[in-house]
């Protein structure tokens, strides 16, 4: 039996067509969650992201997807209309997953690079934190939300550790994970819970993207106690785990999902 079949659960994925966003959206589909995803991505992408997305509805799920811009009010106030005509008066969203990249990867100095300037931390703290709270603000508002339902957010190390060119990303990732701690505690009495996942290094295109990434992957290899890198799939279970009833007590934790990585 999978574990969501039949209560008409939806998970709302923000960041969702690779990586962290596209491994959970398999995996609470297996378990018998409906799915809805949204994400930014160009059309040379879109074959692959489709044959992911064929995957996600063989397993016997509802699905539906949004390819716009999830930071813009309209497209947002857009969706979630939709999103009360799919989900009719039984669907309710269990599971809100914020998996975002989107931010400046500058350095603050450089002699022939462009640096980071006050509209580039603007820029990827609003995509990487504030996102966050508007859309849980959005689903609330329009009463969405499952009574017991999850909000799951993914860090990184780079919240307490200085990684070059990382500055606006790190100042999100703090941002993000203090928004996480007041919906914890303000949105509790409404049957919401709020945890963030501390992935450990995963080699996913939003890595790939940092310069020095491949001595982040050598460092990680290194250290991991067991001498590999974080898979896209170790995060989806720990989400599944974290929606799961059993975990309906686990609120406003920022929680290591590593191997073991952040020990040593």
């Amino acid at each position: 039996m999978k574990e969501f079949q039949d209560k008409n659960y939806w998970a709302l994925i923000l960041g969702g067509s690779s990586g962290l966003g596209l491994a959970t959206a398999k995996k609470l589909a297996n378990q018998g969650m409906n799915i809805c995803i949204i994400h930014r991505n160009l059309r040379a992408q879109e074959e692959e992201i489709t044959l992911e997305f064929e995957s996600i509805k063989a397993e016997n799920v509802k699905f539906k997807s949004y390819n716009v811009d999830a930071f813009k009010i309209e497209k947002r106030e857009q969706i979630i209309s939709e999103l009360k005509d799919l989900l009719g008066t039984k669907g309710k969203i269990r599971t809100l997953v914020h998996s975002v990249a989107k931010g400046n990867l500058k350095p603050m100095i450089s002699n022939n690079k462009l640096t980071l300037k006050n509209d580039d931390f603007s820029l990827t703290i609003n995509a990487m934190a504030i996102s966050l709270y508007d859309w849980t603000q959005a689903v609330f508002e329009n009463k969405l939300f499952a009574e017991d339902s999850r909000i799951i957010s993914f860090t990184s190390e780079g919240n307490t550790k200085a990684w070059q060119n990382y500055a606006a990303v790190s100042a999100a990732k703090v941002t993000l994970e203090a928004i996480t701690r007041n919906i914890a505690l303000e949105f509790a009495p409404f049957g919401i819970r709020a945890n963030c996942i501390q992935a450990g290094v995963t080699d996913t295109a939003s890595l790939r993207m940092i310069p020095g990434s491949e001595q982040i992957k050598a460092h990680s290899l290194m250290r991991n106690p067991f001498k590999r890198l974080t898979q896209p799939e170790d995060v989806a279970n720990a989400v599944y785990l974290l929606c799961k009833d059993e975990a309906s007590w686990i609120n406003g934790c920022i929680i290591p999902v590593d191997g073991g990585e952040h020990i040593s």
